[in-house]
């Protein structure tokens, strides 16, 4: 292999990391956008969020089309493969995050219509976790860290604690008055997309523990290790 295809298969695998940078970026700044849409009760903030949606598909098809054409003319090996297939795995990971954003917009357009309701504001907290799980899970691919990659993993159960909790104060709202049935629902789907969101990071650390170590993730081999901190 020449000089000049080694620079060309090179540029074309840090282009595939620059594609899944712009979508991290791009989604992250939608599920904070969204967030605060459904907390402010901001429908042109929503809809922005929803418009934007296209992006980030646009985005999942340029990784596509690039990882195949490297998989098909550079016919990539060891970790370069790894990285690939990686790459595939995650911008699909990726665009289902923007589309869990793209719900809580949705349901803040619902909500605008009903009664301000406080408990509206719990999901800033929940949210907080689950938003640096993804930051962290696309860095870990970036850096090909490892030890990152197994904390984004761990900390989905934080997220399950706190969903739990959340829900829990929910439906103790919705017996204690009919009237908040309403916009409590709208609340409980924003909060499951949430929780969604800390999963689908939870499946991007997978991806990047697979790139690196070559080997299939087993939640046995990883749930008693707690990663270096």
């Amino acid at each position: 292999m020449n000089n000049h295809i080694v620079k060309a298969y090179d540029d074309e695998l840090k282009a595939l990391h620059s594609l899944i940078r712009h979508m991290g970026e791009l989604t992250f700044e939608q599920i904070s956008k969204a967030t605060q849409s459904i907390i402010e009760c901001d429908a042109v903030l929503a809809r922005e969020v929803i418009d934007r949606d296209h992006e980030i598909n646009l985005l999942e098809t340029k990784v596509d089309d690039l990882a195949i054409r490297i998989l098909a003319l550079r016919q990539p090996v060891a970790s370069d493969l790894r990285t690939v297939v990686a790459a595939l795995k995650i911008s699909n990971q990726v665009e289902r995050i923007a589309d869990y954003a793209t719900n809580i917009a949705k349901f803040a357009l619902i909500l605008k219509d009903m009664p301000l309701f406080p408990e509206v504001k719990g999901l800033s907290t929940l949210v907080q976790i689950p938003m640096r799980m993804i930051k962290d899970a696309l860095k870990a691919f970036e850096l090909s860290d490892l030890n990152l990659a197994l904390q984004v993993w761990h900390m989905d159960r934080e997220v399950d604690v706190l969903y739990q909790a959340y829900l829990h104060k929910i439906f103790s709202e919705m017996i204690e008055d009919p009237k908040n049935v309403g916009p409590c629902t709208q609340l409980l789907f924003a909060a499951k997309n949430i929780e969604r969101i800390g999963d689908q990071s939870q499946n991007i650390a997978e991806a990047v523990y697979t790139m690196i170590t070559g080997k299939p993730f087993k939640e046995s081999d990883n749930v008693k290790n707690e990663p270096k901190i």
